[in-house]
C-alpha cells in the first residue's frame, strides 16, 4: 500500500474512466440469469436513466429514495443519481410502515424508487398507504400534504401501477433530454459533494441520516480493496445488501477503483452464492459470519469449486475464530475485517491479507491510510494505554459531512 493517494474523481467519472479503459470487459454480472453488462454498456444505461431522471425534475441536491433488494437496476440509480449530483437516499428492505414513512418525511425525499417488496411486506401496497394521492394526481405533479416534497414515484420494473412512473419509461422519457443537459448537470458535481445519505440503526433516540459524500466513499472502498490486494482482474460475489455500507461502499466503491467484476446476488441465498462463485471463478466474497456459516452448511456445498476464491472480507459482527479457520481451509479465502460505522463512511481499520492467519482472527488490523483512530477515556478525554477499555475516535477523509437537519447531534458526534 505504499505511495497511496486519495481520489478527487466522483462516482461518475470513476465510471467514465473504466467504460473508457476497458469498454468491453464485464463490470456488473448476475450470474443467476445470466444478465451481463459491460463497462461501457452500464454507463450508457446510467446516462439514460440520468436523462429520465433531470425529465421528471430530478437536479442536483435533492432526494431520491430507493427501496428494492439487489435487483439489477439498483446500480443503475446509484449511478444516474451521482451523475446528475441528486443524493441517493438508502432505505431497508425490512423496515415497516412507520420507518418507511419517518425516513422518507426526515430526509425531505422528492422521489421515491420501489419494487415489489419481500416475501412479507408489499413495496406497492405500503407507499400506496403512505401516499394515497397517487392515485389522483398526474404522475410528476403529486402533492401530499404529509410529504411536501414527494412528486414521483418510481416502480423498478417492467409493471404499471398508478400514479407512478417505471423504468422503461424513465429511458423513454430521457430520450427527449439532450446531451448538453446530461453534460451540464455533470460538470457541477463536485467530489465533495453529498452523495449518498443512509440511516443510522436509531441506537440512539431516532434514526439520522448520514450525509456521506463521493470523496468519503469512493476512498473508502479504494482503500478497502487496497489491504486485499484488488486489481482489474478481481471478481467479488455481492451477496450483502445494497443499501448497507457493507455492500454500497466496501464491495460497490472497491470494485468501481479497481476496475473489477461485480458478480451480484439479489437477495442472500447459499446456493445461489456457491453457484455464482463456482460458474463465474470469483475470486472474492463478503459477508457477515451468519452468511458463511450458511455457505459452509449447505447440503451442497461440495459440489461446488471455490479454488478460484482468494479473498473477502467478515465482518458486520464479531467473526468466530472457528469459523474463519473454516472459511480460510474450506472456501480458500484470506479473510480480512473492517471496522467502522455509518459515519466513518464506514471503515476505520481494517486487516490486511499479509497479515498473520491470527491478527486476522482476532484484531479489526490497522487503521487506513490517511485516518488517524484513538482510543479516548470518554471521561477524561485522554488517550488510554494499551490493553485498556475507551472509546474508539478517529479522523480524517473518511468522516461524514454531518447528520441531515440535525446540527446539534453533529456537533456530539465531531468535535
Amino acid at each position: 500500500m505504499q505511495n497511496l493517494q486519495l481520489s478527487d474523481k466522483t462516482i461518475g467519472q470513476w465510471l467514465e474512466y473504466w467504460a473508457a479503459k476497458t469498454p468491453d470487459k464485464e463490470y456488473i454480472v448476475y450470474s443467476d440469469r445470466n444478465l451481463r453488462f459491460t463497462w461501457s454498456q452500464f454507463n450508457q444505461r446510467v446516462d439514460d436513466l440520468a436523462k429520465g431522471l433531470l425529465a421528471i425534475g430530478v437536479t442536483k441536491g435533492l432526494h431520491v429514495g430507493i427501496w428494492a433488494t439487489n435487483v439489477p437496476d439498483w446500480l443503475t440509480f446509484l449511478f444516474a443519481c451521482a451523475k446528475i449530483g441528486a443524493i441517493l437516499v438508502t432505505i431497508n428492505t425490512n423496515y415497516k410502515q412507520s420507518e418507511l414513512e419517518y425516513l422518507c418525511k426526515n430526509s425531505d425525499m422528492q422521489t421515491l424508487c420501489i419494487i415489489n417488496g419481500t416475501w412479507d411486506c408489499d413495496f406497492v401496497e405500503m407507499t400506496y398507504q403512505m401516499l394515497p394521492e397517487l392515485k389522483t394526481f398526474p404522475r410528476g405533479h403529486m402533492r401530499s400534504e404529509r410529504f411536501p416534497k414527494m412528486r414521483n414515484v418510481i416502480y423498478i420494473g417492467q409493471e404499471k401501477h398508478r400514479g407512478m412512473y417505471n423504468t422503461q419509461e424513465m429511458i423513454l422519457l430521457g430520450s427527449n433530454i439532450g446531451d448538453e443537459d446530461l453534460l451540464r448537470a455533470k460538470s457541477e458535481v463536485n467530489c465533495h459533494d453529498v452523495v449518498n445519505m443512509q440511516y443510522t440503526s436509531g441506537t440512539t433516540g431516532f434514526p439520522k441520516g448520514v450525509m456521506l459524500s463521493h470523496h468519503n466513499i469512493v476512498n473508502n472502498g479504494f482503500i478497502t480493496g487496497e489491504n486485499m490486494e484488488f486489481t482489474e482482474d478481481d471478481k467479488l460475489c455481492i451477496c450483502v445488501p445494497l443499501f448497507h455500507c457493507f455492500g454500497i461502499v466496501l464491495a460497490v466503491m472497491n470494485c468501481l477503483t479497481h476496475g473489477s467484476t461485480q458478480v451480484m446476488v439479489e437477495k442472500f441465498d447459499p446456493l445461489v452464492v456457491l453457484a455464482s462463485i463456482h460458474k463465474e471463478r470469483c475470486t472474492a466474497v463478503y459477508g457477515v459470519p451468519t452468511m458463511f456459516i450458511a455457505e459452509l452448511n449447505h447440503p451442497m456445498f461440495e459440489m461446488f469449486d471455490m479454488s478460484s476464491l482468494r479473498t473477502g472480507i467478515m465482518a458486520g459482527s464479531s467473526c468466530p475464530i472457528e469459523l474463519m479457520k473454516q472459511v480460510s481451509e474450506k472456501m480458500n479465502l484470506q479473510v480480512t475485517s473492517v471496522y467502522g460505522l455509518t459515519e466513518s463512511s464506514p471503515g476505520m481499520t481494517q486487516s490486511n491479507i499479509r497479515d498473520s492467519f491470527e491478527a486476522r482472527c482476532t484484531t479489526v488490523g490497522k487503521e487506513f491510510p490517511f485516518v488517524e483512530v484513538k482510543i479516548l477515556d470518554p471521561e477524561t478525554g485522554e488517550e488510554c494505554p494499551a490493553g485498556v477499555q475507551g472509546e474508539i475516535c478517529c479522523r480524517g477523509f473518511n468522516i461524514m459531512k454531518g447528520y441531515y437537519k440535525n446540527q446539534e447531534a453533529t456537533e456530539e458526534a465531531i468535535d
